[in-house]
Protein backbone atom coordinates (compact mmCIF):
# COMPACT_ATOMS: atom_id res chain seq x y z
CA UNK A 1 0.00 0.00 0.00
CA UNK A 2 1.16 3.60 -0.41
CA UNK A 3 1.19 6.40 2.39
CA UNK A 4 -2.25 7.54 0.68
CA UNK A 5 -3.67 3.70 1.83
CA UNK A 6 -4.46 3.13 -1.60
CA UNK A 7 -3.03 0.06 -3.08
CA UNK A 8 -1.49 0.46 -6.65
CA UNK A 9 -1.96 -2.84 -7.89
CA UNK A 10 -2.76 -6.38 -6.83
CA UNK A 11 -1.84 -9.75 -8.07
CA UNK A 12 -3.82 -13.16 -7.07
CA UNK A 13 -2.61 -16.68 -8.38
CA UNK A 14 -5.16 -19.72 -9.18
CA UNK A 15 -5.43 -22.52 -9.99
CA UNK A 16 -6.45 -25.30 -12.62
CA UNK A 17 -8.87 -28.09 -11.77
CA UNK A 18 -9.15 -31.59 -12.44
CA UNK A 19 -12.59 -33.32 -12.26
CA UNK A 20 -11.57 -36.67 -11.03
CA UNK A 21 -15.64 -37.70 -11.15
CA UNK A 22 -17.81 -35.69 -13.44
CA UNK A 23 -21.63 -37.38 -12.95
CA UNK A 24 -24.03 -35.76 -15.77
CA UNK A 25 -27.76 -36.07 -15.09
CA UNK A 26 -30.35 -35.43 -17.50
CA UNK A 27 -31.53 -31.98 -18.79
CA UNK A 28 -33.17 -29.97 -16.67
CA UNK A 29 -36.28 -27.63 -18.13
CA UNK A 30 -33.41 -24.64 -17.92
CA UNK A 31 -31.03 -26.69 -20.01
CA UNK A 32 -29.04 -27.42 -17.72
CA UNK A 33 -27.56 -30.46 -16.30
CA UNK A 34 -27.46 -31.50 -12.73
CA UNK A 35 -23.77 -32.88 -11.72
CA UNK A 36 -22.14 -34.85 -8.53
CA UNK A 37 -18.52 -32.94 -9.72
CA UNK A 38 -15.83 -34.02 -7.55
CA UNK A 39 -12.73 -31.39 -8.23
CA UNK A 40 -9.56 -31.38 -7.43
CA UNK A 41 -7.31 -28.11 -7.76
CA UNK A 42 -3.77 -28.49 -9.51
CA UNK A 43 -0.60 -26.90 -9.75
CA UNK A 44 -1.10 -25.42 -13.03
CA UNK A 45 -1.88 -21.57 -12.52
CA UNK A 46 -3.12 -18.16 -14.41
CA UNK A 47 -2.07 -15.07 -12.24
CA UNK A 48 -4.19 -12.07 -12.42
CA UNK A 49 -3.27 -8.78 -11.39
CA UNK A 50 -5.75 -5.45 -11.01
CA UNK A 51 -4.84 -2.56 -10.84
CA UNK A 52 -6.54 1.28 -11.39
CA UNK A 53 -8.21 2.55 -14.54
CA UNK A 54 -9.55 5.67 -15.32
CA UNK A 55 -11.54 4.39 -18.37
CA UNK A 56 -13.93 1.13 -16.65
CA UNK A 57 -12.83 -2.19 -17.15
CA UNK A 58 -9.73 -3.19 -19.39
CA UNK A 59 -8.56 -6.36 -19.83
CA UNK A 60 -5.10 -7.64 -21.00
CA UNK A 61 -3.28 -11.01 -21.39
CA UNK A 62 -0.19 -12.54 -22.04
CA UNK A 63 1.05 -16.21 -22.12
CA UNK A 64 0.63 -19.12 -23.95
CA UNK A 65 -2.18 -19.01 -25.92
CA UNK A 66 -3.38 -15.39 -25.14
CA UNK A 67 -4.46 -14.90 -28.26
CA UNK A 68 -7.05 -17.28 -27.68
CA UNK A 69 -8.35 -15.16 -24.47
CA UNK A 70 -11.32 -12.67 -25.11
CA UNK A 71 -10.30 -8.98 -23.72
CA UNK A 72 -14.17 -7.79 -24.23
CA UNK A 73 -16.96 -7.76 -21.80
CA UNK A 74 -17.45 -11.65 -22.29
CA UNK A 75 -14.06 -12.46 -20.13
CA UNK A 76 -15.22 -13.98 -16.88
CA UNK A 77 -12.44 -11.48 -15.18
CA UNK A 78 -14.24 -8.54 -16.93
CA UNK A 79 -17.58 -9.53 -16.00
CA UNK A 80 -16.17 -10.39 -12.37
CA UNK A 81 -15.24 -6.86 -11.94
CA UNK A 82 -18.55 -5.77 -12.65
CA UNK A 83 -20.34 -7.73 -10.86
CA UNK A 84 -18.11 -6.63 -7.49
CA UNK A 85 -18.84 -3.16 -8.68
CA UNK A 86 -22.09 -3.36 -9.12
CA UNK A 87 -22.91 -5.31 -5.44
CA UNK A 88 -21.25 -2.53 -4.13
CA UNK A 89 -22.35 0.19 -6.11
CA UNK A 90 -19.03 1.86 -7.07
CA UNK A 91 -17.88 2.02 -10.70
CA UNK A 92 -15.59 -0.90 -12.35
CA UNK A 93 -12.44 1.16 -12.80
CA UNK A 94 -10.09 -1.24 -13.22
CA UNK A 95 -6.94 -2.77 -15.19
CA UNK A 96 -6.84 -6.67 -15.15
CA UNK A 97 -3.68 -8.46 -16.28
CA UNK A 98 -4.17 -12.52 -17.06
CA UNK A 99 -0.95 -14.16 -16.98
CA UNK A 100 -2.06 -17.05 -18.76
CA UNK A 101 -0.69 -20.87 -17.89
CA UNK A 102 -3.77 -22.78 -17.74
CA UNK A 103 -4.70 -24.29 -20.82
CA UNK A 104 -7.40 -22.09 -22.80
CA UNK A 105 -10.47 -24.08 -23.74
CA UNK A 106 -9.26 -26.71 -22.67
CA UNK A 107 -11.54 -28.45 -19.77
CA UNK A 108 -9.06 -27.23 -16.79
CA UNK A 109 -11.55 -23.91 -15.80
CA UNK A 110 -9.36 -21.51 -16.77
CA UNK A 111 -12.04 -19.13 -17.88
CA UNK A 112 -13.45 -19.68 -14.44
CA UNK A 113 -10.31 -19.34 -12.42
CA UNK A 114 -9.38 -15.90 -14.25
CA UNK A 115 -12.83 -14.81 -12.79
CA UNK A 116 -12.40 -16.18 -9.31
CA UNK A 117 -8.79 -14.33 -9.29
CA UNK A 118 -10.56 -11.20 -11.02
CA UNK A 119 -13.02 -10.63 -7.84
CA UNK A 120 -10.31 -11.40 -5.50
CA UNK A 121 -8.10 -9.09 -6.87
CA UNK A 122 -10.48 -6.54 -7.40
CA UNK A 123 -11.92 -6.96 -3.88
CA UNK A 124 -8.03 -6.64 -2.26
CA UNK A 125 -7.56 -3.57 -4.78
CA UNK A 126 -11.13 -1.50 -3.94
CA UNK A 127 -10.38 -2.45 0.02
CA UNK A 128 -14.07 -3.61 -0.51
CA UNK A 129 -13.43 -7.01 2.30
CA UNK A 130 -16.78 -8.43 0.87
CA UNK A 131 -17.23 -11.81 3.50
CA UNK A 132 -16.30 -15.02 1.77
CA UNK A 133 -20.13 -16.28 1.30
CA UNK A 134 -21.05 -13.14 -0.92
CA UNK A 135 -17.67 -13.88 -3.19
CA UNK A 136 -18.51 -16.90 -3.25
CA UNK A 137 -21.97 -16.75 -4.58
CA UNK A 138 -20.86 -13.65 -6.83
CA UNK A 139 -18.44 -16.68 -8.62
CA UNK A 140 -22.11 -19.11 -8.94
CA UNK A 141 -23.65 -15.88 -10.49
CA UNK A 142 -20.55 -15.70 -12.90
CA UNK A 143 -20.75 -19.48 -13.78
CA UNK A 144 -20.49 -23.11 -12.29
CA UNK A 145 -16.76 -23.74 -11.83
CA UNK A 146 -16.12 -20.31 -10.70
CA UNK A 147 -16.52 -21.27 -7.09
CA UNK A 148 -14.33 -24.00 -6.71
CA UNK A 149 -11.24 -21.80 -8.53
CA UNK A 150 -11.95 -19.42 -5.70
CA UNK A 151 -11.99 -22.11 -2.78
CA UNK A 152 -9.34 -24.52 -4.57
CA UNK A 153 -8.55 -27.90 -2.55
CA UNK A 154 -10.81 -30.18 -3.08
CA UNK A 155 -14.80 -30.46 -3.00
CA UNK A 156 -17.87 -32.18 -4.38
CA UNK A 157 -20.27 -29.77 -6.19
CA UNK A 158 -23.87 -30.29 -7.13
CA UNK A 159 -26.11 -28.61 -8.86
CA UNK A 160 -24.87 -27.31 -11.77
CA UNK A 161 -21.95 -27.69 -9.62
CA UNK A 162 -21.74 -24.54 -7.79
CA UNK A 163 -23.13 -25.66 -4.40
CA UNK A 164 -19.54 -26.91 -3.05
CA UNK A 165 -18.17 -29.27 -0.12
CA UNK A 166 -15.24 -29.49 1.01
CA UNK A 167 -13.37 -32.74 0.78
CA UNK A 168 -10.27 -34.00 2.70
CA UNK A 169 -7.37 -35.19 0.64
CA UNK A 170 -4.80 -37.22 2.84
CA UNK A 171 -1.62 -37.05 0.27
CA UNK A 172 -0.29 -35.60 -3.09
CA UNK A 173 -1.54 -36.72 -6.66
CA UNK A 174 0.82 -36.19 -9.47
CA UNK A 175 -0.57 -36.15 -12.81
CA UNK A 176 0.18 -35.04 -16.47
CA UNK A 177 -2.04 -33.01 -18.68
CA UNK A 178 -1.96 -33.12 -22.49
CA UNK A 179 -2.82 -30.07 -24.52
CA UNK A 180 -4.72 -30.60 -27.56
CA UNK A 181 -4.73 -28.14 -30.65
CA UNK A 182 -8.13 -26.14 -30.47
CA UNK A 183 -10.73 -26.16 -27.99
CA UNK A 184 -14.22 -27.65 -27.40
CA UNK A 185 -16.75 -26.34 -26.61
CA UNK A 186 -18.74 -27.20 -23.46
CA UNK A 187 -22.44 -26.26 -24.59
CA UNK A 188 -21.21 -28.45 -27.47
CA UNK A 189 -20.20 -30.96 -25.39
CA UNK A 190 -23.60 -31.16 -23.33
CA UNK A 191 -25.11 -31.04 -26.35
CA UNK A 192 -23.41 -34.27 -27.39
CA UNK A 193 -24.19 -36.21 -24.45
CA UNK A 194 -28.02 -35.46 -24.77
CA UNK A 195 -27.83 -36.58 -28.40
CA UNK A 196 -25.78 -39.54 -26.83
CA UNK A 197 -28.19 -40.21 -24.33
CA UNK A 198 -31.99 -38.84 -25.72
CA UNK A 199 -34.03 -42.19 -25.09
CA UNK A 200 -32.32 -43.54 -22.09
CA UNK A 201 -32.83 -43.14 -18.76
CA UNK A 202 -29.95 -41.30 -17.21
CA UNK A 203 -29.28 -42.19 -13.29
CA UNK A 204 -29.13 -39.28 -10.96
CA UNK A 205 -25.40 -38.16 -10.40
CA UNK A 206 -23.91 -39.28 -7.41
CA UNK A 207 -19.98 -39.45 -6.18
CA UNK A 208 -18.77 -43.20 -4.98
CA UNK A 209 -17.63 -43.45 -1.61
CA UNK A 210 -14.78 -44.97 -3.12
CA UNK A 211 -13.68 -42.17 -4.86
CA UNK A 212 -14.01 -40.02 -1.74
CA UNK A 213 -12.58 -42.45 0.27
CA UNK A 214 -9.28 -42.73 -1.86
CA UNK A 215 -9.17 -38.89 -2.41
CA UNK A 216 -9.94 -39.00 1.67
CA UNK A 217 -6.16 -41.89 2.33
CA UNK A 218 -4.51 -40.47 -0.63
CA UNK A 219 -4.04 -43.65 -2.55
CA UNK A 220 -3.54 -42.84 -6.10
CA UNK A 221 -3.97 -46.54 -7.32
CA UNK A 222 -7.45 -46.72 -5.62
CA UNK A 223 -8.12 -42.92 -7.24
CA UNK A 224 -7.18 -44.29 -10.97
CA UNK A 225 -9.55 -47.59 -10.27
CA UNK A 226 -12.98 -44.60 -9.36
CA UNK A 227 -11.80 -41.87 -12.03
CA UNK A 228 -14.98 -41.34 -14.25
CA UNK A 229 -15.82 -38.68 -16.51
CA UNK A 230 -19.89 -39.10 -18.22
CA UNK A 231 -18.99 -36.27 -20.57
CA UNK A 232 -16.16 -38.63 -22.34
CA UNK A 233 -17.72 -40.50 -24.83
CA UNK A 234 -19.57 -36.73 -26.30
CA UNK A 235 -16.17 -35.24 -26.11
CA UNK A 236 -14.75 -38.21 -28.13
CA UNK A 237 -17.60 -38.28 -30.16
CA UNK A 238 -16.68 -34.61 -31.40
CA UNK A 239 -13.25 -35.50 -31.25
CA UNK A 240 -12.13 -39.19 -32.16
CA UNK A 241 -8.74 -38.02 -32.25
CA UNK A 242 -8.42 -37.99 -28.14
CA UNK A 243 -8.94 -41.76 -27.80
CA UNK A 244 -5.07 -41.76 -29.40
CA UNK A 245 -4.25 -39.49 -26.84
CA UNK A 246 -5.26 -41.46 -23.92
CA UNK A 247 -4.39 -44.99 -25.35
CA UNK A 248 -0.46 -43.18 -25.43
CA UNK A 249 -0.35 -42.34 -21.78
CA UNK A 250 -2.15 -45.30 -20.34
CA UNK A 251 0.76 -47.56 -22.36
CA UNK A 252 3.48 -45.37 -21.06
CA UNK A 253 1.98 -46.27 -17.59
CA UNK A 254 -0.43 -44.20 -16.70
CA UNK A 255 -2.58 -45.91 -13.59
CA UNK A 256 -5.96 -43.92 -15.43
CA UNK A 257 -6.42 -41.51 -18.21
CA UNK A 258 -9.79 -39.50 -18.84
CA UNK A 259 -10.87 -36.38 -20.70
CA UNK A 260 -10.85 -33.56 -18.15
CA UNK A 261 -13.98 -31.99 -17.88
CA UNK A 262 -15.46 -31.29 -21.39
CA UNK A 263 -12.12 -31.55 -22.78
CA UNK A 264 -10.28 -31.56 -25.06
CA UNK A 265 -7.42 -31.57 -22.44
CA UNK A 266 -6.83 -35.00 -21.36
CA UNK A 267 -5.41 -35.97 -17.40
CA UNK A 268 -3.50 -38.88 -16.92
CA UNK A 269 -3.35 -40.18 -13.41
CA UNK A 270 0.23 -41.20 -12.19
CA UNK A 271 2.17 -43.02 -9.37
CA UNK A 272 4.89 -40.49 -8.86
CA UNK A 273 7.27 -37.82 -10.25
CA UNK A 274 9.40 -40.00 -12.46
CA UNK A 275 6.22 -41.89 -13.68
CA UNK A 276 4.95 -38.14 -14.77
CA UNK A 277 8.47 -37.24 -16.11
CA UNK A 278 8.09 -40.71 -18.23
CA UNK A 279 4.34 -40.72 -19.61
CA UNK A 280 4.60 -36.39 -20.18
CA UNK A 281 7.62 -37.19 -22.61
CA UNK A 282 6.14 -40.74 -24.09
CA UNK A 283 2.71 -38.04 -25.01
CA UNK A 284 4.90 -35.33 -26.34
CA UNK A 285 6.82 -38.08 -28.92
CA UNK A 286 3.83 -39.86 -29.85
CA UNK A 287 2.46 -36.33 -31.58
CA UNK A 288 -1.05 -36.90 -30.01
CA UNK A 289 -0.85 -33.75 -28.34
CA UNK A 290 0.52 -30.10 -28.53
CA UNK A 291 2.10 -30.62 -25.14
CA UNK A 292 2.01 -32.20 -21.86
CA UNK A 293 2.36 -30.54 -18.76
CA UNK A 294 2.90 -31.92 -15.22
CA UNK A 295 0.99 -30.85 -12.20
CA UNK A 296 0.06 -31.74 -8.47
CA UNK A 297 -3.00 -31.76 -6.23
CA UNK A 298 -4.50 -30.54 -4.19
CA UNK A 299 -3.36 -26.84 -4.76
CA UNK A 300 -4.31 -24.15 -2.92
CA UNK A 301 -7.14 -21.51 -4.27
CA UNK A 302 -7.27 -18.36 -5.29
CA UNK A 303 -4.80 -16.15 -3.11
CA UNK A 304 -3.32 -12.92 -3.06
CA UNK A 305 0.37 -13.05 -3.81
CA UNK A 306 1.66 -9.21 -4.13
CA UNK A 307 -0.28 -5.92 -3.45
CA UNK A 308 -2.16 -7.46 -0.38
Amino acid sequence: MSSTGTRTGVTVRVPAKVNVRLAVGGARPDGYHDLANVFLAVSLYDEVTATPSSAGVVVTCSGPDASQVPLDSTNLAARAAEALAAHHGIAPDVHLHIAKDIPVAGGMAGGSADGAAALLACDTLWGLSTPRDELLALCAELGSDVPFSLLGGAALGTGRGEHLTPLPVGGDFHWVFAVADGGLSTPAVYAEFDRLTAGTVVPPPVAAPALLEALRTGDPTALAATLANDLQPAALSLRPSLAATLTTGTTAGALAALVSGSGPTTAFLVKDPEAAAHVAAALLESGTCRTARVATSPAEGAVVVSGG
